[in-house]
């Protein structure tokens, strides 16, 4: 017989830490790896993961706010306002992390501050269930990108800057950016988090529902791209999308394989929310990335049901990372400052990654918290000291970066 070890905490998903340390090692690929080969084309890495590493985290924040808030039976009572009230404590805490870093000299788009406002939006439908909430990630997805299209055009002009704590003195922009104009615009983000919280009000256990969510997620990442594909064949609109010279779909394709850096371009034609490009947030991206993140979420949990117990040990270790994506992710960002080791050449990656897994292995066998998880969820255990909480909500959340 396998001993209890320390990453076996009883009620915790391990699959969930496996699909967060993927969705954190994608983002680290991103931010450290070359986007394009020698010749101009995209490289693997980058078409794989560009889009969709931060989309999964945007899903998985999901899962934790409904793992928190009950996991499949939804907190009621006074219960779920000590929830709440937990829940926005560490939205400001992760959103005020977020600002802190976007003031160092790191070139990489924070997304910390982002993630606390998609947290405190998210806060109204805590007390819904699975099928409620995948309903509205779907009607979200499209009216949420429809309306920024119209409103964007109305904002303050868009900062290209990670927020920092200098961007407290205006208010107005800096809250424009959050929602609606940055980078990860947490408006129409919030389908993610919404898609996520349906797959945390729902019945992870065994393997058979995951498998179903891995094909059903393979399926719509699929389906959006055809149709996307379907309208970049339009000569029309092709033409609404590079009006200044004639276009080949291969050369529009090749145009939208770029990141958009958040959002499709403010003023342009509306046919921008028929294309499937990272970090545009469009109707059809939007669906395509939750598609993929749910994939991800449902192969690393079905991996972990059918594993024995020495191999979900084994597994835990090394996707210790994903127990403690905030303190890790924050790690690295700081790694990425010039006066911190290591340098930005080639072969840096695999130093990120070396002290990511290696420092979630450790915190895994010793069975600790990382530290500003620690931290960020010290006022909701406050509010809920003394109080018997579900088994899947004390173990299996996390707080994805």
């Amino acid at each position: 017989m396998v001993p209890r070890v320390a990453p076996l905490r009883p009620g915790r998903l391990v699959g969930i830490d496996v699909a967060r340390t993927v969705a954190l090692l994608g983002m680290i690929a991103t931010h450290v790896l070359d986007g394009r080969t020698a010749s101009g084309d995209l490289t693997l890495v980058q078409s794989v993961a560009g889009g969709r590493a931060s989309a999964l985290f945007a899903v998985l924040a999901g899962v934790s706010i409904a793992l928190i808030s009950g996991g499949t039976e939804p907190v009621r009572g006074a219960e779920r306002t000590r929830t709440v009230l937990g829940l926005a404590a560490r939205a400001v805490l992760v959103a005020a992390i977020g600002l802190v870093l976007g003031g160092l000299e790191t070139g990489l788009a924070i997304i910390l501050a982002y993630y606390g406002v998609l947290f405190l939006l998210g806060l109204p439908f805590v007390a819904l269930r699975a099928l409620p909430l995948a309903v509205l990630a779907g009607v979200w997805l499209v009216v949420a990108p429809v309306v920024s299209h119209l409103v964007r055009p109305e904002l303050p002009e868009r900062v290209y800057e990670s927020p920092d704590l200098g961007r407290l003195a205006e208010p107005g922009p800096l809250l424009a950016d959050l929602l609606l104009s940055g980078f990860y615009p947490a408006l129409p983000w919030l389908a993610y988090l919404l898609a996520g919280m349906a797959i945390g009000r729902t019945d992870l256990s065994g393997w058979r529902t995951p498998l179903r969510l891995a094909a059903a997620g393979a399926g719509l990442a699929v389906v959006a791209t055809a149709v996307s594909r379907l309208f970049t064949a339009s000569l029309e609109v092709r033409t609404a999308l590079v009006p200044y010279r004639v276009t080949t779909e291969e050369q529009v394709l090749r145009i939208l394989a770029d990141s958009q850096h958040g959002s499709t371009p403010t003023g342009g034609a509306w046919q921008w929310l028929l294309v499937v490009s990272p970090h545009s947030a469009t109707p059809l991206d939007l669906a395509h990335t939750i598609g993929t993140s749910m994939a991800v979420i449902g192969v690393a949990l079905v991996l972990v049901a059918v594993l024995p117990r020495w191999g979900r040990a084994g597994l835990a270790v090394v996707a210790g990372a994903g127990a403690m994506p905030l303190s890790l992710y924050t790690l690295h960002v700081v790694m990425r400052t010039p006066e911190v080791w290591p340098a930005e050449v080639e072969g840096s990656f695999g130093q990120h990654v070396l002290v990511v897994l290696g420092t979630g292995a450790v915190f895994a066998l010793l069975g600790r918290r990382g530290p500003l998880e620690w931290v960020v969820g010290w006022p909701g255990r406050r509010l809920r000291r003394g109080r018997v909480r579900p088994l899947d909500a004390t173990r299996s959340s996390g707080t994805c970066p």
